[in-house]
């Protein structure tokens, strides 16, 4: 075993030294603390965002305007500098994580545009060929509001292929809320050993709830035919047989390679194929990460985060060490697995 993935472990096997605030909420991330950024600029921006404030209830306060050119892929350092002052000015205080509710663009130079937003861009979230990256704070975290705790806001985007992808997926997250649905988890170990790294630390998971989530540990490279997908995790640069599986409402998947977050213009699948297919999150890099398994989502942390009651977005970037390379996808406030408010 790799000195990186035991470093790694020890990561998973030790909560991160965080000094809660005494006055953070214990209810996490919510509609009431998370704000939506649209680009006024962009008519799918619109529409997605003014869906989204509507069908999850989310103040008005909380809907941040912003405007720049739409449809490239990576926007400008000194634009998006530009962009984020405008929101953090806007921001009502208690606001713990954004939502964006554009496809493109999906990177600020070396960073996914949903890290930029959580930390700010910094360099040292980069790599310059195959190296480390800088650690999150918030990784496996008993954080609940995590920007009153570690001046981090939680990032993920509301992307899709086109309009009726996206509003599917809201629609998926919001329908999924308190069903405690009885899935599966597939973690797969596949033949393409460069892109199998993290499956090394597949033993740690473990069900938080025995008879509602079946963890399945497979040596094979396609999953088919299923119809109890909670959970899929894979290496492979494109996956088959997405077409023959049913997703449940608020599902995470995704695969590791190196350029599954380039949304519109990847050689390899992107990881909207997974939300096109039916789950409600995915993750991807949108650059060279190499297959450092810090880059990519844990299944043994945001397995347990999220059957245990955490909202998706919460779940799910607690379960990426080094994140700055990477695109969260999908509906932040899905909580499959905590009663519905």
């Amino acid at each position: 075993m790799s000195g990186l993935v035991l470093a790694l472990i020890t990561c998973l096997c030790e909560a991160a030294d965080v000094t809660i605030n005494a006055a953070t909420p214990e209810i996490g991330i919510d509609h009431n603390n998370i704000a939506v950024i649209i680009n006024t600029a962009d008519s799918l921006s619109v529409a997605a965002g003014e869906y989204y404030a509507r069908a999850r209830r989310i103040p008005l306060s909380n809907l941040i305007r912003v405007r720049f050119a739409p449809g490239a892929s990576g926007l400008a350092v000194d634009e998006f500098r530009r962009v984020k002052a405008r929101v953090e000015a806007s921001a009502p205080r208690s606001i713990q994580a954004y939502v964006l509710t554009w496809t493109t663009p999906y990177h600020v130079d070396c960073m996914s545009i949903t890290s930029a937003f959580a930390f700010g861009y910094d360099r040292s979230y980069c790599a310059s060929g195959c190296s480390p990256t800088r650690s999150s704070a918030y990784f496996d975290s008993p954080s609940r509001a995590p920007a009153t705790d570690l001046g981090i806001r939680p990032t993920m985007m509301l992307a899709g292929r086109d309009a009726t992808d996206v509003r599917a997926l809201i629609d998926r997250g919001v329908r999924s809320d308190g069903t405690y649905p009885h899935g599966s988890a597939y973690l797969l170990f596949t033949s393409d050993h460069a892109r199998n790294t993290r499956a090394l630390l597949y033993p740690l998971v473990r069900s938080p709830t025995p008879g509602l989530l079946d963890i399945k540990m497979l040596r094979q490279d396609t999953l088919t035919d299923r119809k109890d997908v909670m959970f899929y995790f894979t290496g492979l640069p494109a996956v088959a047989g997405l077409d023959t599986l049913a997703f449940l409402p608020g599902a995470v998947a995704d695969h590791l390679t190196s350029a599954g977050g380039m949304l519109t213009d990847s050689n390899q699948m992107s990881a909207l194929s997974w939300l096109h297919a039916g789950a409600t999150a995915s993750y991807g890099a949108v650059v060279e990460p190499c297959n450092f398994p810090q880059k990519f989502p844990q299944p043994a942390v945001v397995i347990r985060r999220y059957v245990l009651g955490e909202t998706l977005i919460e779940a799910y970037w607690k379960s990426v060490a080094w994140p700055g390379q990477g695109v969260f996808i999908g509906e932040p406030l899905a909580a499959p697995y905590r009663a519905a408010r």
